[in-house]
């Protein structure tokens, strides 16, 4: 190969600028040639790709975000954007292209590789957890640290005022974020998609908890937790309820954001690497991932389509720490 463009795709997560610097260097060490394209795939139509080399990428590793921006790119999604995407790449004489991102961009890979044999190779950063094929997706360790921060601070007023909290978390698909935040920052009760919960059985959490003499709750809701949201649970809770002072805290997007802790730093330099070096092995249509320690490559098909399983000996847990 003469020359490996990179991409930053979908969601931000913290940790792909550590990654993307890892791409840059990667390529340099075997002499190979790197560009970045900005903008997600857009920039693949748009012809927006920029050459890279080692210093273009000092001191980004303990930033959060990504330096080539990212977008979603409805223009990508019909033939005639990929066959432009497909031209600029030709144009820019590119031979393998690394995306870093998650299911969604692994899948307009996939279909760049199948359409046009162009070779690829994924990195997974999403801040969800929810990809197939690794022990942990980049970005996901920042926002479970700022999410427990952030729980932690709640509850300090949450215990000045005796009140009930309902915090939301991301995690529209997948409750990795809800369950592990809760679990170390002392939830009284956690709700995630992949539980199936009642109502009933978060009143009798929230019962249990005051027979107990707790005189402040938290409860962590997942985004995506199917019993209507946390304004819904709270307006429910306070029916059943009139004594208590509910609240509701959504944490939204402070979870993408910050610097990317050492995990997350270590997790994109290594990540990167591999995927260079994947391509370089002659490696494509795979992402690159790490499981008990050590680089895996997992196909496209399998990280899009098979999800990270919930731990359920975490949920046993939450019951037993619930008293």
């Amino acid at each position: 190969m003469n020359a490996i463009a990179v991409v930053t795709s979908g969601g931000d997560a913290p940790g792909m600028n550590a990654a993307l610097r890892a791409v840059v260097r990667a390529c340099s060490y075997h002499k190979i040639r790197c560009k970045g394209v900005r903008l997600g795939y857009q920039g693949l139509i748009t012809n927006d790709i920029v050459e890279l080399g080692p210093r273009s990428v000092s001191n980004i590793i303990n930033r959060g975000g990504t330096i080539l921006k990212t977008a979603r790119s409805s223009d990508f999604k019909t033939k005639e954007g990929r066959q432009k995407a497909f031209e600029n790449i030709q144009k820019n004489n590119i031979d393998g292209l690394v995306v870093i991102g998650g299911d969604g961009s692994f899948t307009g890979a996939m279909t760049l590789e199948k359409e046009f044999g162009i070779k690829t190779i994924g990195v997974p950063g999403t801040i969800d957890n929810d990809i197939f094929g690794t022990d942990s997706t980049i970005g996901y360790d920042t926002a479970l640290n700022t999410a427990m921060d952030a729980i932690d601070k709640i509850r300090d007023t949450a215990t000045s005022h005796n009140r009930l909290f309902f915090i939301e978390v991301m995690g529209r698909d997948a409750g990795f974020i809800a369950l592990n935040s809760g679990i170390a920052s002392g939830a009284q009760d956690i709700l995630i998609p992949e539980k199936k919960d009642d109502i009933e059985t978060l009143f009798s959490s929230i019962e249990r908890g005051e027979k107990a003499g707790k005189l402040s709750n938290i409860i962590v809701v997942a985004e995506g937790e199917e019993l209507g949201g946390v304004y819904d649970l709270a307006k429910f809770t306070k029916m059943k309820y009139p004594k208590f002072d509910v609240r509701v805290t959504v944490l939204g997007h402070i979870q993408r954001g910050g610097d990317p802790t050492c995990a997350d730093r270590v997790l994109g330099s290594r990540l990167g690497i591999a995927a260079v070096e994947g391509l370089l092995n002659g490696k494509s249509a795979v992402m690159a991932g790490i499981r008990s320690n050590k680089v895996v490559y997992t196909s496209f098909e399998d990280a899009i389509q098979k999800q990270n399983v919930i731990n359920k000996e975490l949920i046993r847990i939450v019951e037993i720490l619930a008293r």
